[in-house]
């Protein structure tokens, strides 16, 4: 009468997760593909649904307890006279698909390296195929989901649970009738209230109504004196093995160079209220991709991908590029995909809402994976000069940091302007210092001259 599901293999390489919070309960009637418990990884905060529906028997495991993949997770009434155990699945993949997506033993996963270390990265299927929602696209009449299953994102279903929405009742307007996230605010607007049970969840778990972090005052420090226990997360453990992983494998040759940037800022201060206004926050990052793009395309051999063990690297004519991006977890680097297709306008919009989905943890695995290029701009908080540590199997990574107004020699005259710092870290095995030079020209340029880059 029973069946057990396990902790399920979200992707390749994931041997353990930490166990965040149960959506369910004993006693609790579940239907197929409910999620039953939000899970840390190394990579994201998975929300795992349940692949069969039944009553639910047991939970295993507490918040804060770490499970390991093939672990049991939920037992579950099935009502079928079968007493079961749940066969290793990967999470969220259609019945046809499961049993033929099990690991080879031996089988090495996937890796792709975050700015600090690497980071395991799932090659599997998500609960759903990344959604194009917020993209500018024009749906005259998207097909009808199939019959009985609700298709939504993960996040979108956490909306809906955080709104009090009940998700099976709203008609999708996405891709292939998926439900989107506007399809769940216009129900919960309708709704007129949000019920009690789901009071102040949402600022808990990071969703839009949370409120800003305030600023540490002397009051809200710690008394000094002793110490504390600060546990880490499950990615700041991988971001610690891999770190010294990279470090210790990949030979690499820093540059350095200020680059006089005046010309850059004017055309920045002079688009930033005109973008502002339409909700799009224009930064320095938005240009110093555009270039970078740029630069790689006349640049191969620092867009290319090495491969060791086979003798020889795989130059990439396509440039996506891994933004570093800073959380409370530890760092993330979500990827820009085909940026040299995209205009700084698009650019900025992108790094914006990958950046806020990585500090949330929403991000799909497909976002995380399939750099090429990594840029961290660690001048955004501080530090003039940094040594970044490269993504493995990419062959370089450019470090930016704080944009300083200093005094400049031009014409032969001291005058006032803004310089900009730039670190090139290279993998000197495929990376010469002629090559990592000459995209550094060819950065300088564009940044220095921010026209060429908009018409090249």
């Amino acid at each position: 009468m029973s069946y057990v599901f396990n902790f399920p293999d979200i992707g390749e390489g994931l041997t353990e997760g930490k166990l965040l919070e149960w959506y369910v309960r004993v006693g609790q009637e579940l239907k197929e593909g409910d999620l039953v418990a939000k899970v840390d990884t190394d990579k994201v905060v998975a929300d795992i649904p349940v692949p069969r529906g039944g009553r639910v028997l047991k939970l295993h495991g507490e918040p804060g307890q770490v499970i390991y993949v093939n672990q049991p997770l939920v037992e579950l009434d099935t009502g079928n006279g079968e007493t079961t155990a749940g066969p290793p699945e990967k999470a969220g993949m259609d019945e046809s698909a499961r049993g033929a997506a099990a690991v080879e033993p031996g089988a090495e996963p996937q890796q792709g390296f975050g700015v600090v270390g690497s980071l395991e990265v799932a090659s599997g299927s998500e609960v759903m195929p990344a959604s194009g929602e917020g993209l500018e696209a024009s749906i005259t009449a998207p097909p009808k989901a199939r019959a009985g299953k609700v298709r939504a994102t993960p996040v979108a279903r956490r909306m809906a649970r955080e709104l009090g929405v009940d998700i099976g009742t709203l008609k999708g307007t996405g891709p292939g009738g998926r439900v989107m996230k506007k399809d769940i605010r216009l129900a919960a607007d309708s709704a007129a209230a949000l019920p009690p049970s789901h009071a102040g969840r949402t600022a808990a778990t990071g969703g839009e109504s949370a409120a800003p972090e305030a600023p540490a005052t002397e009051d809200a420090l710690p008394p000094r004196g002793g110490t504390e226990l600060l546990e880490l997360s499950q990615l700041r453990k991988t971001v610690a093995a891999r770190m010294a992983q990279s470090k210790g494998s990949v030979p690499h040759a820093t540059t350095f160079e200020e680059v006089e940037v005046s010309r850059l800022r004017a055309l920045r201060e002079e688009q930033r209220e005109r973008l502002a206004a339409r909700g799009i926050r224009l930064s320095w990052m938005p240009f110093v991709c555009r270039a970078v793009a740029v630069c790689l395309r006349r640049n191969p051999k620092l867009n290319c991908r090495l491969e060791i063990e086979q003798g020889r690297a795989v130059l990439q004519h396509f440039v996506n590029l891994g933004i570093a991006v800073d959380t409370p977890e530890g760092l993330i680097v979500p990827v820009i995909r085909d940026a040299d297709l995209l205009s700084v306008r698009q650019l900025a919009e992108t790094i914006a809402d990958l950046a806020e989905r990585a500090r949330r943890r929403e991000l799909a695995l497909e976002e995380l994976k399939g750099g090429t290029f990594t840029i961290t701009n660690y001048g955004s908080i501080a530090g003039i000069h940094g040594a970044p540590i490269i993504n493995p199997p990419e062959a370089a990574i450019l470090g930016v940091g704080r944009v300083m107004d200093r005094a400049v020699v031009r014409d032969g005259e001291l005058r006032p302007g803004v310089l900009l710092p730039l670190s090139l870290a290279v993998d000197h095995r495929i990376v010469d210092g002629g090559d990592a030079a000459r995209f550094l020209r060819d950065l300088m340029d564009l940044l220095a001259d921010p026209v060429a880059m908009l018409i090249d």
